[in-house]
């Protein structure tokens, strides 16, 4: 199989119900993460272009749902399902989400 040209890694780390940063699988992740398999492979973007892959914690748990896109080196954050076929598109026209990408300040919040 050949390398993709981006990766895109969802967030599926759990944290306990009490823990008070919560976690992305308690967000809905998961649903993400199989949404974004989905999306990729309808438009055939999963051979070459993409691939969504499960990832532990990114450090982004504040930011709802979290997906870091490389090799650009950016994240999407407050990520659903109904954002997939926007993400999906914005892979094909070569155009990020700008709605969903973090800002510096947020990620350095953590």
């Amino acid at each position: 199989m050949p390398q993709r040209e981006r990766y895109l890694f969802v967030c599926t780390n759990r944290r306990s119900d009490d823990n008070p940063r919560g976690s992305c699988a308690a967000k809905g992740s998961e649903a993400v993460q199989q949404a974004l398999k989905e999306g990729l492979a309808r438009r055939g973007l999963n051979q070459l272009q993409a691939r969504a892959c499960k990832s532990s914690c990114l450090d982004q748990c504040a930011r709802g749902v979290t997906v870091l896109v490389e090799p650009d080196h950016f994240f999407y954050g407050h990520v659903t399902a109904a954002d997939v076929p926007e993400i999906a598109e914005g892979l094909v026209s070569g155009q990020r989400v700008e709605r969903l990408v973090l800002t510096a300040e947020e990620l350095a919040e953590g």
